[in-house]
């Protein structure tokens, strides 16, 4: 199984409005996209100064798999509209489980 965990960074302009837009944009790509066994999307719980602002952590079968989900146009369209217009950062790391 593959992990693939992506934490976000927005800019502080992005406003409340967009941001939740881009959190449920992306919270709706396991039922748009599919191929993942498992989606979650946080906002991050304000406890230390310096963090990322989200993060999506999804499992999925195999790399061919993640990389479906990767490439697939739903998945490109959600973040070419709702995430990189508000992003000031990102970090992504996939790993075996």
């Amino acid at each position: 199984m593959i992990r693939h965990v992506v934490t976000f960074t927005w800019e502080p302009t992005a406003g409340e409005e967009r941001v939740a837009a881009a959190i449920a944009a992306l919270r709706d790509l396991r039922r748009e996209v599919g191929g993942m066994s498992f989606l979650i999307v946080a906002e991050d719980a304000g406890l230390s100064d310096g963090n990322a602002s989200a993060v999506l952590i999804a499992d999925f079968a195999d790399a061919e798999a993640f990389y479906r989900y990767a490439q697939d146009p739903v998945h490109l369209s959600v973040v070419a509209e709702f995430v990189r217009p508000i992003l000031a950062a990102r970090a992504a790391v996939q790993y075996h489980v």
